[in-house]
């Protein structure tokens, strides 16, 4: 036997006490609820429409909103509220405080742990943000209109392309299963 080189029975020893150990791990943390299997949102835009999406994802179990971004400090904070008594509600502690605010939606893309933002800004503040959650990494949710100019929605479709991102843009009551 040579020193420094594991042999195929020690290998397998290895992989079958390392395959034992998550069985400890309670059943949440692989079914169905478990963190990794949610998607995590960000809100840039919480006014009228804004919460009503952000409503809309609130009631979905495996989505979870974890931060709101709005240039008025009002609606920001309404939105926090919102989120955070919903959860608040789902939880055994009645309490909850996962929920972050900004100002400028250029911080909340910079966050690792959002997966997709919601956009719902006025009109002719969709493409920026957009561009920037693309490049960020985040799948994305616009609400209509996509842009002002062609110029404008190419460039946005570009960036998303470029990134791989999924992209959505919102048009009430053509999705709906009615």
């Amino acid at each position: 036997k040579r020193v420094g080189v594991m042999n195929r029975r020690e290998f397998l020893r290895g992989l079958a006490a390392t395959l034992s150990g998550p069985a400890i791990v309670p059943a949440s943390v692989f079914g169905a609820d478990a963190p990794s299997n949610r998607i995590t949102f960000g809100f840039i835009g919480v006014g009228r429409m804004g919460m009503g999406d952000m409503r809309e994802i609130l009631g979905i179990r495996q989505a979870q909103v974890i931060a709101v971004c709005d240039v008025d400090s009002n609606r920001v904070a309404n939105a926090q509220k919102t989120v955070e008594s919903h959860y608040a509600k789902q939880g055994s502690s009645g309490t909850h405080k996962g929920c972050k605010t900004f100002g400028d939606y250029r911080n909340l893309v910079a966050r690792n742990d959002i997966d997709a933002v919601c956009i719902a800004t006025p009109d002719h503040w969709h493409v920026l943000p957009a561009i920037a959650a693309a490049k960020a990494g985040k799948d994305i949710f616009v609400q209509k209109p996509l842009s002002l100019t062609i110029q404008e929605g190419r460039v946005l479709s570009d960036t998303v392309r470029r990134y791989g991102r999924i992209f959505q843009v919102g048009s009430q009551q053509r999705s709906d299963a009615r």
